[in-house]
């Protein structure tokens, strides 16, 4: 093994520990709403699972997420977004895609992550006007896409944070990379589709937006060994929107965060 990659798995743990939050076989299905005129609608559904798998003959995560708009939103804004990411078993990124139909737009985000010499991202882009572009670049220090952030998350070592806790990290798309931030902002008790009330964990995702920063979406996690997202608030261009659970499958610890 590489020196380099001894010591992105070095630094990864200490950050997060050991403990693995998740394993292969978890399935969290999410009912999604979204705000129009002040009136809350059924928007459509999620689903996340991840998988034990081999990427280029080693064991890694298979993480897939995809999202689908329900008839009655399809007539304002049809919505279908598949994400598909393998990752190291201590959630180091190996690939990465997001294939998006938003509205009229269609594109896809490739990022493909190799560790012989330092961290070298290749990230491809077919944008909405059907450009199909191209760039490489290379990192001292671990760089993560959209998937690969969410499973560090959840295997955050949350022990002794105070509201405010924040970190920086670099995020990745197709069209670069840019410094995102992961802000804790308190407990709170948040009621799932699934009937049950759970102690969360608030988890704020922010990005830079030109001189600013804007709050792109807020986890409300389990407070125990899994970190499972119970409720998503997401702030998108044209509105907002609401993820609830309502189902989880084959979670790794006992839920002790539910009420």
């Amino acid at each position: 093994m590489k020196k380099s990659v001894l010591i992105i798995i070095t630094f990864l743990h200490s950050l997060f520990g050991n403990a693995q939050a998740f394993q292969g076989g978890e399935t969290l299905e999410y009912k999604m709403y979204f705000n129009w005129q002040f009136v809350w609608l059924t928007a459509g559904t999620a689903t996340m699972t991840i998988q034990e798998r081999e990427y280029k003959g080693k064991k890694a995560f298979r993480c897939a997420l995809t999202t689908r708009s329900s008839q009655k939103i399809d007539r304002y804004f049809r919505m279908r977004d598949t994400l598909l990411c393998y990752t190291t078993p201590e959630c180091l990124p190996l690939y990465y895609r997001k294939g998006a139909s938003e509205g009229k737009r269609y594109y896809v985000d490739e990022l493909f992550y190799n560790y012989d010499n330092g961290v070298h991202v290749i990230m491809k882009e077919l944008t909405s006007r059907g450009e199909r572009l191209q760039q490489e670049r290379r990192f001292q220090k671990p760089v993560y896409d959209m998937l690969a952030i969410f499973l560090k998350a959840r295997n955050y070592n949350t022990n002794g944070w105070k509201k405010g806790y924040t970190i920086v990290f670099p995020i990745a798309d197709g069209g670069g990379v840019k410094n995102a931030k992961i802000k804790y902002l308190g407990n709170k008790t948040v009621k799932a589709d699934d009937g049950n009330k759970y102690n969360c964990l608030q988890l704020a995702y922010i990005e830079p937006e030109g001189k600013k920063e804007k709050e792109i979406v807020r986890f409300f996690v389990t407070d125990d060994k899994n970190h499972v997202p119970i409720r998503l608030d997401l702030h998108l261009n044209f509105g907002s929107a609401k993820a609830f659970l309502k189902t989880m499958k084959g979670v790794k610890n006992p839920v002790t965060a539910k009420l």
